[in-house]
């Protein structure tokens, strides 16, 4: 058997990029991959990467292979991320238009020439629309959807009259939160804000747990807050992912305190915004929004002040009319008084002039009467007085004792006191007994009970 001939690495390479071409060249393909690596050179406007696919279950990788993109390609990239707000990156999926190459210096590698921007519109809104979906599952007691506006425990919270103790999550490097903060220091009507921020990053999915640590720090400072307001400003699709995130967004919605958004995202609204009481365009849109609603409450105040003025003034025309009536009527009244007493005085100086006379003679006439019947009584009464003098010197007369011993009864007497009971008398005792016409002395020599 002759021995094989050996090859020069260089025939072979070309040998394989032969049947590469006669099987590949003029064809493209639309693949679905990651992107990986990804490397860009300004100078050269040239992308590196590489594009994967990964197993669904385990992420290993099934395939891999190496691709770039320039001339027409790296415009269509640039197209791309301004369709989408994506940059184009790793750790992306994309479906994009390749074509196969190999070199014999470089080896095989896709050539990029074109990627579909609504693929990528797609993969968000997909992940936009599963997450909305979690959220009304999950939190049925502060989240759910009416018609196409989604209600929340914090967008049914009411707004206090005047806001003007507001927190601000947001960035320390924000031209956005400089915007709001300028705009609510130069108001026209010369409010007063107080603006206490909470710094932290405020693009990247991974941000959301610090990001979601500065509400907990709000809540947590047992300051009272009229509002919160998350503040962004622009930047690529993909910057605001975080708005997108299911435990951020879940916060939000159940949060105590009133959320206002401002984060910069003028195409779409986040479900932050969703969740959140009120959203706005831009930092500065809520600012304004900040200083509309005090506006509106002290055009209410001024409202209330004019309807005040004019209430007033129609009860004062109404009063003043009512008391020149009045005025009028006491006018009136008060002639009409005079006349009728006039007319009462002069009947009565009329009967002055009569009366008098008539007066003293009936009054002579009663006293006349008076005198006889006054004598008439007196007389009576003396007699009747009398009667009873003469019956009380009978009754005198008759109890006497004179006339009670002319009877014939006695008085005993013992050493000139008189005797009225036997328990006074002892046997030996010297008496002395009164009778109507003399006395007598006598002894006791006996005592006998009755």
């Amino acid at each position: 058997m002759s021995p094989v001939l050996p090859l020069k690495l260089s025939d072979l390479t070309r040998q394989i990029q032969q049947s590469i071409q006669d099987s590949f060249q003029g064809r493209q393909y639309w693949v679905i991959a990651d992107v990986s690596n990804h490397t860009f050179k300004a100078e050269t406007n040239y992308h590196y990467f590489e594009l994967i696919e990964k197993e669904k279950s385990s992420s290993r990788i099934l395939a891999r292979i190496a691709a770039k993109a320039w001339g027409n390609a790296a415009v269509n990239l640039m197209n791309f991320e301004k369709a989408t707000g994506q940059k184009f990156k790793s750790d992306i999926q994309v479906l994009v238009q390749v074509a196969v190459e190999y070199s014999p210096a470089f080896g095989l590698q896709l050539s990029l020439l074109d990627i579909d921007t609504n693929f990528t519109l797609g993969q968000f809104e997909q992940q936009r629309n599963a997450t909305l979906q979690r959220l009304l599952a999950e939190n049925p007691g502060f989240i759910r959807k009416e018609g196409d506006f989604y209600f929340t425990k914090n967008s049914q919270l009411p707004f206090p009259a005047v806001l003007q103790h507001i927190a601000v999550i947001s960035s320390d490097t924000s031209a956005g939160y400089q915007d709001f903060v300028h705009t609510l220091e130069h108001n026209p009507f010369k409010y007063l804000f107080k603006v206490e921020p909470y710094f932290t990053k405020v693009q990247g999915e991974l941000n959301a747990r610090p990001f979601l640590n500065k509400l907990i720090e709000v809540f947590n400072s047992g300051k009272n807050y009229d509002v919160l307001v998350i503040i962004r400003g622009g930047g690529a699709q993909s910057d605001f992912l975080i708005f997108d995130n299911y435990e951020l967004s879940r916060a939000v919605a159940k949060f105590p305190i009133p959320v206002i958004t401002g984060i910069g995202h003028q195409k779409n609204e986040t479900i932050v915004d969703l969740m959140a009481h009120s959203s706005t365009k831009t930092p500065t849109k809520a600012a304004e929004m900040l200083i509309a609603h005090n506006r509106g409450f002290e055009e209410k105040l001024l409202n209330r002040q004019q309807s005040l003025l004019i209430k007033t003034q129609q009860l004062f025309s109404l009063h003043s009319r009512t008391l020149t009536d009045l005025k009028y009527q006491l006018g009136r009244d008060v002639l009409n008084l005079i006349h009728g007493h006039r007319s009462n005085l002069l009947s009565l100086s009329g009967l002055l002039l009569v009366q008098p006379k008539m007066i003293l003679n009936d009054q002579k006439n009663a006293l006349e009467k008076l005198k006889t019947q006054l004598k008439s009584a007196s007389r009576l009464y003396f007699l009747h007085k009398n009667g009873q003098l003469d019956h009380y010197q009978s009754l005198v007369k008759l109890m006497s004792p004179e006339n009670i011993l002319n009877k014939g009864f006695a008085i005993v007497k013992m050493n000139g006191e008189i005797i009225s009971s036997a328990d006074q008398i002892a046997e030996g005792t010297a008496l002395t007994i009164q009778l109507a016409d003399a006395e007598m002395e006598t002894i006791v020599t006996s005592k006998t009970k009755k």
